[in-house]
């Protein structure tokens, strides 16, 4: 994918596979892109069908944030929907349609399991990731904002696993993400029951991180999201490293990457402009370096 141009929102486009098939209004891209001051924002742009992901659109956001990870101009990426929604999951109308029956479950193993990258490279990419949640998040819509480092709710809007409502198991991470996130036994609850929640029992849940009233969640993300801009991007990168190993590793093995980080952290430039500006009684002017 192009870099997107600074500025307004940009429609992101692709060379179709062989294999997706044409939708409707498909001159209108189903993803839009912005990059502003070291933020790149990504739309969930279907509002015709409350952002639902379909396979185009799980193709250009899988390639959106291949290329933001390894992009310097791009220091943290928020992921959002189209007003009204956040994401509905996947799109269930065309899962029911004959055309999507008629391609072999291998290919279509094949396919969901690339695009389910999007949750993995929003989870492991090293930059902070944001998900701005204006709408309801169901299904691989709420998998994707539990992929993201930190999550921001409008009051108005509601969250579900919806996968057992429909027949299904679930994809994008939602069974690796939820019971981190709420532990095991309530996951099962929310999985198997698909149970519906406002934004105050996600809050009390710890799925999302805030909540605000109408407008303001923009305001709020827009100030969160400019602090993480500005911020300490390679110290970031190590954060996100640290943590990721962490479930894994040993107190010793956690101690040793630990302090390997720190020390890669002491030789950035950030860290020595910080340390100057902590001396001089100023604030620190991060360069991401």
């Amino acid at each position: 994918m192009p870099r997107p141009p600074p500025g307004a929102l940009w429609q992101v486009t692709m060379t179709a596979p062989a294999e997706m098939p044409a939708a409707p209004g498909e001159g209108i891209s189903p993803l839009l892109a912005g990059l502003v001051d070291g933020t790149l924002t990504l739309v969930l742009n279907r509002p015709e069908a409350r952002n639902a992901l379909d396979a185009r659109m799980g193709e250009l956001l899988l390639e959106a944030l291949e290329a933001a990870q390894h992009d310097p101009a791009v220091r943290v990426v928020v992921l959002t929907g189209a007003p009204g929604a956040f994401c509905a999951g996947g799109d269930v109308k065309a899962m029911a349609n004959a055309a999507h029956e008629a391609v072999q479950p291998a290919q279509r193993n094949r396919a969901l399991r690339r695009r389910s990258e999007a949750a993995r490279l929003l989870h492991e990419m090293p930059k902070p990731t944001v998900a701005m949640i204006g709408g309801a998040a169901a299904g691989a819509g709420l998998a994707l904002a539990l992929a993201c480092d930190l999550r921001l709710m409008a009051r108005s809007a509601r969250l579900s696993t919806a996968f057992a409502r429909v027949g299904l198991s679930g994809d994008y991470g939602i069974t690796y993400f939820l019971p981190r996130i709420v532990g095991e036994a309530r996951a099962r609850e929310l999985l198997f029951l698909s149970t519906s929640l406002s934004a105050d029992e996600a809050l009390a849940a710890g799925l999302v991180h805030q909540v605000h009233d109408g407008d303001a969640l923009e305001a709020a993300s827009s100030r969160l999201i400019a602090q993480l801009a500005q911020g300490p991007t390679l110290a970031y990168a190590h954060i996100k490293r640290a943590l990721l190993a962490s479930g894994q590793a040993s107190l010793g093995s956690q101690l040793d990457l630990e302090t390997a980080l720190q020390v890669l952290s002491q030789s950035t430039l950030d860290h020595h402009e910080a340390a100057r500006a902590f001396v001089e009684k100023r604030p620190a002017r991060f360069l991401g370096a």
